[in-house]
């Protein structure tokens, strides 16, 4: 599995994978929110290429191996929303 920091997003898309509250309290700018309960049956609106991100990185990372044996390109986003409010990246709202 590849793991990218926060800054190597880039034009990646950017799946949230958290659950509701949690994406209610922050996320990431422009995040798809898509909690980890709902991926499967919610993959058709997983972008091939994402970008996929929790709160630290371990749910995401679970999310990523499901979706390369489904076939698609994805990469977990090391750190996860910790790490990207961390990096200055652009929030709505705030993570705790």
């Amino acid at each position: 599995m590849r793991e990218i920091t926060p800054t190597e997003v880039a034009d990646r898309p950017l799946v949230d994978v958290r659950e509701p509250h949690e994406w209610q309290a922050g996320h990431a700018e422009g995040a798809v929110h898509i909690p980890m309960g709902e991926v499967v049956e919610r993959l058709h609106e997983v972008p091939d290429g994402a970008a996929i991100i929790c709160r630290s990185g371990a749910r995401s990372a679970q999310v990523v191996a499901y979706l390369e044996q489904q076939g698609l390109d994805a990469v977990n986003v090391a750190g996860g929303t910790i790490a990207w409010a961390a990096e200055g990246r652009p929030m709505v709202g705030t993570v705790a």
